[in-house]
């Protein structure tokens, strides 16, 4: 009996090509089911930024929610380098920050630009980190409340900020100052917030003078 030669051909096509086929479209398929939730992942990332415009202007760096990002001793340094009659009140100002979950930089920035530390304005009479408003009753100079020491008032802003802007969902200086300090009240808005989040780099970089 005359056995017939098997051709590499025929052998390839038995053995070999089909399922080399079967595995590059089993890897193509499989290529494809990983892409669709990459894209997807993508598309929800692309209409948070649409939708969150303060995310593309880095304004989230500047949330007072948070931990403190500088120290008590570092808080004291620049009250006393700028002779601020708070020097020495640094650990109060801390520890109110930690109390209320509020970064306490960010404090220390309102404290900068309300009264330059409380060595400007009514604030050398009154107390006042924020110089906030007095309400009917309360004790106060000039329309602003009075506070009988620093820590009092270092108390009574961190209580103003966690419960009339975080607790309404106002956590960074682009949302709180709008509000905390109206143009309507003859304030230059952009210019507060710049100088705050100044303050906020130049300490968090441990630089004193801002």
């Amino acid at each position: 009996m005359i056995r017939r030669k098997q051709t590499r051909r025929g052998k390839t096509r038995g053995g070999r090509r089909r399922p080399r086929s079967r595995n590059r479209q089993k890897r193509r398929l499989l290529s494809e089911w990983m892409l669709v939730p990459f894209a997807a992942l993508v598309m929800m990332a692309l209409l948070w930024l649409i939708a969150d415009p303060l995310a593309l202007r880095g304004g989230s760096h500047y949330a007072v929610v948070g931990a403190p990002s500088v120290s008590a001793n570092f808080i004291d340094q620049v009250l006393t380098a700028y002779e601020s009659p708070a020097a020495g009140k640094g650990q109060a100002l801390y520890a109110d920050g930690i109390a209320y979950h509020i970064d306490p930089v960010y404090a220390l920035a309102f404290f900068l630009v309300e009264s330059r530390f409380g060595t400007a304005g009514v604030a050398r009479v009154t107390h006042s980190l924020g110089n906030i408003r007095a309400l009917p009753g309360e004790a106060s100079y000039e329309g602003y409340r009075r506070y009988t020491s620093w820590e009092q008032g270092f108390a009574d802003w961190y209580r103003l900020i966690d419960e009339e802007y975080v607790a309404r969902g106002l956590i960074t200086i682009d949302q709180i100052v709008p509000v905390y300090a109206p143009a309507t009240d003859s304030n230059d808005v952009a210019a507060y917030i710049r100088t705050v989040k100044l303050a906020v780099d130049t300490w968090r970089a441990g630089k004193v003078f801002v």
